[in-house]
């Protein structure tokens, strides 16, 4: 499966704790500003909208346009795609580790549960 272009840029979004929290208030609570999102934040508006801007360029938000405010949105269609890389990464490793698991299991010189030292 090949990986999508900005795969990495997503998870560096994602390894932060800030953002992870605000994807989390916007799956909960829906489309915020960002006034609304700032506001649990220890921060300044300024930082807030640094953290956004690299959600944005990930991929997991969305800024939008209601008049005068630039509402946010979650884009669920991104993380589905990093859950899918996820998915297809976890079961090449299973297909690894059950394929092992048989060679071991007819191999003669190894048994399991027992150390093999001489």
């Amino acid at each position: 499966m090949p990986s999508s272009p900005s795969l990495s840029d997503t998870f560096s979004a994602l390894g932060d704790e800030t953002r992870l929290a605000i994807l989390s208030r916007l799956a909960s609570e829906g489309d915020m500003t960002v006034q609304e999102i700032a506001s649990p934040f220890a921060m300044s508006l300024a930082a807030v909208s640094q953290h956004l801007k690299v959600l944005e360029r990930a991929g997991l938000i969305a800024r939008g346009r209601d008049g005068q405010k630039r509402p946010c949105r979650l884009n669920a269609e991104r993380l589905a795609e990093t859950a899918r890389w996820f998915d297809h990464t976890r079961a090449a490793w299973e297909g690894r580790f059950d394929r092992l698991e048989r060679f071991l299991a007819q191999s003669p010189h190894v048994s399991k549960g027992e150390d093999n030292e001489p």
